[in-house]
């Protein structure tokens, strides 16, 4: 992933080149590696770069300056060598960068086509001059990997901003939306609409069908599998976040499976091992094709994990590692090292949710220890939850209309929470996260299973199916890896049957506590008595929740960026309790009861 700024509208643009790059500076933790500026007829593209693929010749934004074309993307598109093929010509393309295809689709097809043939995580904007006037079009990917923002300004109402987080834009714009996912905007009609539109999403038509598809489990495991495999396109080390949960370990998993895979058709073709380094058998010079550096790795596959001391995660991530075998790499931090850290935490995640900022501080501490040894790119494993019902809470769903509902909201509100914690987290330190089980493919196969397949109740520690099996959260994912293809299991059944913790639980059940205990401590019952006066619209309703909202209002204090920041609040309505820590549904602790 990388950083990406635009200005569109302008004058006189060259005029707003310095301050163009100034804001776009503010970006450049995503991407450390390079920047580039292109001033256009009325408009500026400022990109910051990480390089993950095309390390040698993708610098952007890139320019065709015959085709009267440029291009900045954030993200990367796991599917440009087949549309490569289909759609370019073979000395079209200038350089070996996975956005490259972007430019000769938009020749081709119109834009909404462009975006849906995608397969990926990306925003972009490509800019059109050989229109009266420029044309501009921005996007974002399905579900809202990356991330975006649109913003306009009263005192200049002819252009249009975007960036690819809210800092670059509170000093120029006094409007401020989060771009939707799914959708493409149009300088042309001035309009964004919705590109989107997978057979699961009802929209607003309640007569539109439910999921009915039966849980085919090889299925379900062969696109998760899928998923894996495209996202290990990479030309630098990665790694995977292995937090010992079911998701990360089963990323994990299959990630090792994979690397493997590559590494004896390494062997194969006569090539000992895999590239540490981009360019390390290539002489320093680019590669003859792309496909021979798209997928790369270390002899074995690095995992990487955080908590506490003695966490229940460090101790899971441990086990599930050694299983694996993995090269694994655990860090601990303190109470007070997290406290330390909100305040950047929340100028990087520029929300004041308490889920996201209680998830995303040891998030964020981890991705720096990463980067620090040299890893560029992780798997991880956000939105199994919100696809499978994997939260706790979910086992007080009435129904399984009502459970296939809420599954649906949390996906469509994952660029909100989780998918902006994965992102910013991690770019803090120029290090980007893939989520495989955000792919569109896996998502078309889990989001239309039958919610009655997905459900699970209070007594759920109690049954069992045919194989002894627990019938318990995300029940058809673990049963669908329950095998041991080549006589050896995808994970030990303690791992692959642990009960769900919310990661910001299992770091260490000390770190929420400690939170609550320092803002109950900074917080005097005078300001919180007043916190209707003091945050008149989404009043926090704790003091924990008032501390994180005054960091947010202090490094960002205009109404219009607080209008960006969605707070998620529990079902209240399923009974459920107002704390969002999966240890405040009732069926957590009886899970344990008796081990």
């Amino acid at each position: 992933m990388c950083g990406i700024f635009a200005i569109h509208g302008v004058e006189q643009p060259s005029l707003l080149r310095t301050q163009a790059i100034a804001c776009s500076k503010k970006l450049r933790h995503r991407g450390p590696d390079w920047s580039g500026c292109y001033v256009g007829k009325q408009s500026i593209l400022v990109h910051e770069r990480l390089a993950i693929v095309g390390v040698d010749s993708g610098a952007q934004p890139l320019v065709y300056h015959d085709k009267g074309l440029s291009l900045a993307v954030n993200g990367e598109i796991y599917n440009y060598l087949a549309l490569k093929e289909k759609f370019c010509s073979h000395d079209e393309l200038k350089t070996h960068s996975d956005c490259e295809v972007i430019l000769p689709l938009y020749q081709q097809m119109d834009v909404e086509s462009l975006c849906s043939s995608l397969d990926g995580m990306f925003s972009f904007v490509l800019l059109d001059e050989t229109t009266t006037p420029p044309r501009l079009i921005a996007a974002r990917d399905p579900i809202g990997i990356t991330t975006l923002y649109k913003g306009t300004s009263s005192s200049h109402p002819s252009r249009v901003y975007f960036a690819s987080e809210l800092k670059a834009l509170v000093d120029d714009c006094d409007e401020i939306v989060s771009f939707p996912p799914g959708h493409v905007f149009d300088s042309a009609t001035g309009k964004t609409t919705r590109y989107y539109t997978p057979s699961w999403w009802k929209g607003d038509d309640p007569s539109a069908p439910s999921a009915t598809n039966a849980a085919d489990l090889t299925t379900l495991r062969e696109a998760l599998e899928a998923a894996v495999r495209k996202r290990l396109m990479s030309e630098v080390p990665y790694g995977v976040l292995l937090s010992g949960g079911l998701d990360s370990s089963l990323i994990a998993s299959i990630a090792v499976r994979e690397t493997e895979k590559i590494a004896w058709a390494r062997i194969k073709s006569g090539k000992k091992k895999a590239p540490e380094k981009a360019g390390e058998e290539t002489n320093g010079h680019a590669p003859a094709e792309p496909e021979e550096s798209a997928r790369v790795s270390w002899p074995r596959l690095h995992s990487f994990s955080i908590g506490l001391p003695s966490s229940p995660d460090l101790l899971a991530a441990r086990k599930a590692a050694a299983y694996l075998g993995t090269q694994h790499h655990e860090f601990t931090f303190t109470v007070q090292e997290g406290l330390d850290a909100i305040p950047d935490v929340i100028y990087h995640l520029e929300t004041y949710d308490v889920t996201t900022v209680r998830a995303s501080t040891p998030m964020y501490l981890l991705s720096r220890q990463i980067k620090a040894i040299g890893v560029k790119m992780v798997l991880s494993g956000e939105g199994s939850d919100e696809i499978l019902g994997g939260y706790l809470y979910f086992h007080a769903a009435p129904d399984p209309k009502s459970f296939h509902e809420e599954c649906v909201k949390r996906v469509k509100n994952l660029h909100t929470a989780d998918c902006l914690r994965a992102n910013k987290s991690t770019m803090a330190w120029g290090l980007e996260a893939r989520v495989p089980f955000l792919d569109k493919a896996f998502l078309e196969v889990a989001m239309n299973i039958d919610p009655k397949h997905k459900m699970f109740s209070k007594g759920a520690a109690e049954e069992k199916d045919a194989d002894g099996r627990p019938k318990m959260e995300k029940y058809i994912l673990r049963k669908a890896f329950d095998i041991s293809p080549g006589g050896k299991a995808y994970l030990p059944h303690s791992i692959l049957w642990r009960q769900k913790e919310q990661f910001s639980d299992g770091v260490g059940y000390s770190w929420i506590d400690g939170v609550k205990d320092h803002a109950a401590s900074v917080v005097s019952d005078e300001a919180f008595a007043k916190r209707h006066e003091t945050f008149p619209t989404d009043t926090p309703d704790t003091k924990e929740g008032y501390y994180i909202r005054e960091l947010f209002q202090h490094q960002f204090p205009s109404e219009t960026a607080a209008a960006t920041a969605v707070r998620w609040i529990p079902r209240g309505d399923w009974g459920c309790a107002s704390d969002p820590s999966g240890r405040s549904v009732s069926i957590h602790t009886a899970a344990y009861e008796g081990e």
